[in-house]
């Protein structure tokens, strides 16, 4: 049970919205954890792009001022409060959509912590919830993917692209990749992509319809946005769906709704939270996301493993497309 005592922690705070350096390292206190909470002593925290639309303030993602960044973490419950059954002091765990996870410790809701498996590191245990859960409902509830339909996925090379081409391999499709250079096509091609594009170089929408003789793709996960939407409704096939859940390159432009009637398009909008919403719905996704770990057809990569200190470090690597992989801060260090 809480004690009522409040916890001194060293954490990252942002107190103006700007570009990485506002992340800065800083003494505060958090209060003893409530009804239905637990103080977690976190030893990692995932970086994602969410992370970066909130410190610039973009995106209307505005946060009252200060505040501490990272919806995404792995430690050890060192305090429950009342009522709390979910999890006890010493268990390992790991959660998503709680934000705070760029400190020591962090008091998280018990309905969004997964206990973590022995056999998972707390590195790995910030790296696979969002990421990993926001990769099964891109795969799960838009389109039924059977064997041979072809998807595309955008940025492939990164923490979630990675993670998509890999599960949409596993699914039966053939699988489509955009990255920005070799270093990361071969990353892609490792992962299971089976065509790999080098948007830097070739025309992705050109490429598609060469390698596909002018049908296009079933499926594509847009996380970029601005740079590839547009395109992506000339990539996309006759009745095939186009996904899009992020905006790395910024906002993407209007569509005009009846344009879409030309090859029965369907568009929608993908965001974790909408998709999570009992812990019923969060255990079934992470669970999913645990087995294919364990069974080994679903394999986290990692970047860069960095301390807390070197925050403006992790946002900038990630920010500038620098890095292959998740992106992890170790808090403990």
């Amino acid at each position: 049970m809480a004690t009522g005592v409040r916890t001194k922690v060293q954490g990252i705070r942002i107190s103006q919205h700007g570009d990485a350096q506002v992340l800065k390292l800083e003494d505060y206190e958090l209060p003893a954890p409530g009804p239905g909470e637990a103080l977690v002593r976190l030893h990692a925290a995932g970086l994602n792009f969410l992370d970066i639309y909130q410190r610039r303030g973009s995106m209307g993602y505005t946060l009252p001022l200060p505040y501490t960044p990272g919806h995404e973490g792995a430690g050890v419950v060192e305090q429950v409060g009342e009522g709390v059954t979910e999890v006890k002091s010493g268990d390992r765990v790991a959660y998503t959509s709680s934000l705070g996870s760029y400190s020591q410790a962090a008091i998280v809701p018990v309905e969004r912590l997964v206990v973590l498996p022995s056999e998972l590191s707390f590195e790995q245990g910030a790296a696979f919830p969002l990421q990993g859960m926001t990769a099964h409902y891109l795969l799960h509830e838009y389109r039924k993917i059977k064997k041979g339909d072809t998807v595309l996925v955008h940025a492939a090379a990164g923490g979630m692209g990675l993670l998509l081409v890999q599960w949409a391999k596993h699914l039966g499709a053939e699988v489509f990749g955009t990255v920005s250079n070799e270093k990361k096509a071969k990353r892609a091609r490792e992962a299971g992509a089976d065509h790999v594009i080098l948007y830097t170089q070739k025309d992705f929408v050109e490429e598609l319809r060469r390698i596909t003789k002018d049908r296009g793709v079933d499926f594509i996960i847009d996380g970029v946005g601005k740079d590839t939407f547009a395109k992506n409704l000339q990539a996309v096939a006759t009745r095939g769906h186009v996904v899009i859940f992020g905006a790395s390159s910024g906002v993407a432009d209007p569509v005009v709704p009846n344009s879409l009637m030309a090859k029965a398009v369907t568009i929608a909008g993908g965001s974790l939270f909408n998709f999570l919403r009992d812990r019923e719905e969060l255990l079934l996704r992470a669970n999913d996301v645990l087995a294919g770990i364990k069974e080994g057809w679903l394999k986290l990569t990692f970047d860069h493993v960095l301390p807390l200190r070197e925050a403006a470090k992790a946002h900038a690597l990630l920010e500038d497309r620098k890095t292959i992989g998740k992106v992890v801060l170790r808090c403990n260090s």
